[in-house]
């Protein structure tokens, strides 16, 4: 880096992590997503090509994992190659383009739009019951297989329409209040679950 924009990179990376009042702490006594904040501005200090970052937002509050996201978009806005490891499903829907990595290998790639269309021929259903495990545990009994998501139930069905009255039978069978049953967009989470469930 040039010598006459290395006291300005300073000052941008101590603004975009939040540190222009704790210039002089050391990293160590930093909290998790503070650590997290300067090491991305410590890789990209130079403006680099091509950038990796490995988990970037693990540890990070909501606020700053999003800053972080907004960082990222703007540098590959500007040309930079940036490729993400995440665990987030929701955030692998920023990324242009995707692969998945089950036990070591990649079973699919593309843009989340292409991993929607290509990957999931079925549908999905959201459902609200309660109990939730009581509920997931009366489905399965019956063949239907489902997925926690926060406080709700993910069904992967052929035919929405007759998976609704079906479910809504089981549950009530089972004693278990049902809420609304609906069909939803899938995830790229959903996609996920669907490849794994197959592979």
């Amino acid at each position: 880096m040039p010598e006459s924009k290395k006291n300005a990179r300073k000052e941008w990376a101590l603004a975009m992590a939040d540190l222009r009042d704790r210039r002089t702490a050391l990293t160590r006594t930093l909290p998790g997503g503070y650590k997290q904040r300067l090491a991305l501005g410590c890789a990209i200090l130079h403006e680099p090509q091509i950038l990796f970052l490995d988990e970037p937002t693990s540890g990070v509050d909501p606020i700053s994992r999003r800053n972080f996201w907004g960082l990222i978009s703007e540098m590959a806005r500007t040309g930079t190659s940036v490729f993400v490891t995440t665990h987030y499903m929701d955030e692998a829907d920023y990324c242009d383009r995707l692969a998945l990595i089950y036990r070591g290998k990649i079973v699919a790639e593309g843009t989340p739009s292409e991993l929607r269309t290509n990957f999931m021929k079925r549908h999905v259903l959201e459902i609200e019951a309660e109990p939730l495990i009581g509920a997931m545990d009366a489905l399965g009994k019956q063949g239907i297989e489902t997925a926690v998501f926060g406080s709700l139930l993910h069904a992967t069905v052929d035919d929405s329409e007759a998976a609704i009255t079906r479910i809504q039978g089981i549950l009530q069978d089972a004693g278990i209040g049902a809420g609304k049953i609906s069909e939803i967009e899938p995830s790229l989470e959903d996609v996920f679950v669907t490849l794994i469930e197959v592979s």
